[in-house]
C-alpha cells in the first residue's frame, strides 16, 4: 500500500532559482497530507498534477513567511470552487489568528468546515492517530517556535496463509482471532502454532520531516530508526557559524544527525538562495551519511513495503 512523498518546494526563505519555499505532499493509502504550505504551493500542485482536493490534513511546522504564506490562497481557492469536505488543519494558535484576519477583512464564510488544532511547540505530543497511523511532533530549536512530524504507520496484523488454513479445515469463524496472533486448537485437542498458519507483515514504515532547526543532537534520538528522514540543510558547513546564528544547520549536520538516527534514507533541503549548484551540499552530506538525496522539487520518494 502506498507511503510516498512529493517535494513541491525547497528553498529556503526566497523562491529563486525556480526553486519555491518549502512544501511537501505525503500520501499515504490514499490519504493526502500537506506539509508546509510556502508562497507558490498551489501553482505546484498544478505544475505536478497533484490532487489537491484531496487533501485532508495540513500541518504547518511554524509562522516564518517561506512556510505558509501559500496557505490562505489555498484555503481560499478550496471556498471558491466549492469545497465540502472538512479540512483539518495543524498549527501554532496565531496561525488561526492570521487566518480569521484574512477571512474577516474579506469578508468570507468558508463553504466548507476548517477544523484548527493548535500545536504545543514545547513538548512532543500526539496530532493524530488512527488503526493505520499516527503523527506525532518534535521539539525543534529556531528563531521562533518551530515543530517537526514525524508520520508513522501502524504495525499491520499476521498475513493469513489461506492454503494452510483450508488444508487443516479451520473453520472461517477463527481467522479473526488467527490474524490477531492466536494459535488453533482442533476437535482432537491439536495445536496448530499461528506461526505456521500466518506470515509476518510488512515492517512499518515512517518518515520524519524535520522543519527549520539548529543542529540538535539529542534530535537523532527522537526520529531514531525512521524509513525516510528529511531534514534541513540551509548551508555548507564552512558556514556553520552563520548557520548556528539563524538557527540553521549545516548538510554535514543534517547527516550526522541521521547517522545517529540510523534512519533508512536522508533528504536534504530548504536550500539557502546563496546556492544555485545544490551538488556540493549532497556531496558534504554523503561524506558522513551515503544514502542521502536532495530534496529536488517534483521529485517522488516511495516507501516500498
Amino acid at each position: 500500500m502506498g507511503f510516498e512523498l512529493t517535494i513541491l518546494g525547497s528553498s529556503s526563505a526566497t523562491p529563486i532559482y525556480n526553486r519555491h519555499p518549502t512544501s511537501q505532499l505525503l500520501i499515504f493509502r490514499d490519504r493526502h497530507f500537506l506539509i508546509d504550505c510556502g508562497e507558490g504551493t498551489q501553482m505546484q500542485m498544478l505544475k505536478y498534477k497533484i490532487r489537491y482536493h484531496r487533501i485532508s490534513h495540513i500541518f504547518i511546522s511554524h509562522l516564518h513567511g517561506d512556510h505558509y504564506l501559500g496557505l490562505m490562497g489555498l484555503l481560499s481557492t478550496y471556498h471558491l470552487q466549492g469545497r465540502s469536505s472538512d479540512l483539518h488543519l495543524f498549527g501554532q494558535q496565531e496561525l488561526m489568528d492570521v487566518i480569521e484576519m484574512h477571512l474577516r477583512l474579506s469578508q468570507t464564510q468558508l463553504r466548507y468546515n476548517l477544523i484548527f488544532h493548535p500545536i504545543r511547540h514545547y513538548s512532543p505530543e500526539i496530532l493524530l492517530e488512527d488503526d493505520e497511523l499516527y503523527v506525532r511532533t518534535i521539539v525543534l530549536s529556531h528563531r521562533i517556535p518551530c515543530t517537526g512530524f514525524v508520520f508513522g504507520e501502524k504495525p499491520r496484523p499476521r498475513r493469513l496463509k489461506v492454503e494452510k488454513l483450508q488444508e487443516y479445515n479451520i473453520p472461517f469463524t477463527q481467522y479473526t482471532r488467527i490474524k490477531a496472533g492466536d494459535h488453533f486448537t482442533d476437535a482432537e485437542g491439536h495445536t496448530i502454532l499461528n506461526e505456521e498458519l500466518t506470515e509476518s507483515p510488512p515492517a512499518p514504515r515512517s518518515y520524519a520531516f524535520c522543519s527549520d532547526t539548529i543542529y540538535l543532537p539529542e534530535l537523532a534520538e527522537d526520529v531514531k530508526g525512521v524509513d525516510l528522514l528529511y531534514h534541513e540543510a540551509t548551508f555548507l558547513h564552512e558556514m556553520k557559524e552563520r548557520a548556528a546564528a539563524t538557527f540553521h544547520s549545516t548538510a554535514r549536520e543534517a547527516a550526522m544527525i541521521a547517522r545517529e538516527a540510523r534512519a533508512g534514507k536522508l533528504l536534504i533541503g530548504h536550500f539557502s538562495a546563496r546556492y544555485k549548484a545544490l551538488e556540493p551540499l549532497l556531496d558534504e552530506a554523503r561524506e558522513i551519511f551515503p544514502n542521502t538525496e536532495m530534496a529536488i522539487e517534483g521529485e517522488v520518494f516511495r516507501l516500498e513495503e
